[in-house]
């Protein structure tokens, strides 16, 4: 039996999961699925428009037999941070294949990109020299990659695929990458068919447009993510960002004189969008900019050291049940269900996190579920 790994946010489950998901058993009948899944906030900083519960429970309807939690810390940074630490729990996990969508649907083409990023002398000089010119890290690292290979990284897809190979080939880790074709860019904003982009998806439900044609009817059913979330939010933000105006640079993210920038317009702007645009830049984008607001929100400073020591599951069917009793006696790392299990830095920080994001959502009677943060069954 092949043991797969994949890597998602499902924000939210749409009919393109359906169809990879699909294609993924289409590919291995015979197989075992583990999903690390992003889970209250994703790799861009923005919500989740499902709970980390309801992701799992989706999950393990549409055929994935164990769901394991990607911790907020590394679940919010740049590709290179978040591509290693799931990988790093995959690897853990003892997994064969690792299966992502892409838009070239080449492995070849990503491995050697992985590859020129990881030996070739000429890569870090240029990334260097692009970012002098006041490009972003992605946008440099595209044109470095160019110059060297001739080949565009500019598709979200492929370009988490490259991070994921890189960190493959630079741990020596066993796994085998494998790539499904990607139908849609991450942004495509298909109105007809059945399958859109999951950006599409939340820009049409936040304006009240119906969205059932793009997502499977368990998800359309339980959909109930407010609208006015980011209001709640900037609330939230504005008072901290304020209240801590002159101390800004000590959390994680803030750099670059972006703390003195804040500090000019926090008090002119009267929404989360307002600051965005304000603050935004070639150097500063929107990725950008969400995610070193969280961090500040979460209290997480540039010298806080957090590991990765242990496993999280949500969510298992009964052959992901069989395969844990299998894989604790084999793993380094501790597979742990709820926050009792282990006293750590990291966990502590999920737990503070989720409060953050089910209080915003205005669901905080789901703090106690999360407390007692019982995994996920299903036979």
């Amino acid at each position: 039996m092949s043991k797969i790994g994949i890597i998602a946010e499902f924000n939210p489950f749409h009919n393109g999961h359906r169809y990879f998901l699909k294609k993924v058993k289409e590919k291995f009948p015979d197989s075992f699925i583990i999903l690390v899944l992003s889970t209250c906030f994703t790799e861009r900083g923005e919500f989740s428009f499902l709970t980390k519960w309801e992701k799992t429970k989706l999950s393990l309807s549409f055929g994935i037999d164990l769901v394991i939690e990607l911790p907020f810390f590394f679940g919010t940074q740049s590709a290179d941070i978040f591509s290693a630490s799931a990988i790093t729990l995959l690897e853990n996990l003892d997994i064969d294949y690792l299966i992502f969508g892409s838009e070239t649907n080449d492995v070849d083409v990503l491995k050697n990109l992985a590859s020129t990023i990881l030996y070739h002398k000429d890569y870090n000089k240029l990334v260097k020299e692009y970012l002098s010119l006041g490009n972003s890290y992605p946008s440099s690292n595209a044109k470095a990659l160019y110059n060297l290979t001739g080949v565009n990284l500019i598709n979200s897809n492929d370009i988490l695929g490259v991070t994921y190979i890189k960190t493959i080939l630079e741990n020596n880790y066993h796994i085998k990458p494998i790539t499904i074709k990607r139908t849609n860019s991450y942004l495509a904003k298909n109105t007809t068919g059945s399958i859109s982009s999951a950006t599409s998806i939340r820009e049409l439900y936040l304006k009240d447009i119906d969205i059932k044609n793009f997502i499977p009817d368990k998800t359309y059913n339980i959909l109930n993510f407010p609208k006015n979330y980011q209001e709640t939010f900037f609330t939230i933000l504005k008072y901290k960002l304020i209240s801590e105006i002159n101390t800004l640079d000590i959390y994680l993210d803030v750099s670059e004189g972006i703390e003195k920038k804040i500090k000019k317009v926090i008090l002119k702007v009267n929404s989360y969008q307002e600051l965005i645009e304000n603050l935004k830049s070639k150097r500063w984008t929107y990725n950008k900019l969400n995610r070193m607001f969280l961090h500040i929100l979460m209290n997480i400073k540039k010298d806080d050291d957090y590991n990765l020591n242990y496993i999280r599951v949500l969510g298992f069917n009964t052959k992901g049940k069989n395969y844990l009793k299998v894989i604790k006696s084999k793993t380094k790392m501790p597979i742990i269900t709820n926050y009792k299990d282990i006293d750590d830095p990291l966990l502590k920080l999920e737990l503070k996190t989720t409060i953050l994001y089910l209080t915003i959502i205005n669901k905080p009677y789901l703090i106690k579920e999360e407390l007692k943060s019982i995994p996920i069954r299903v036979d």
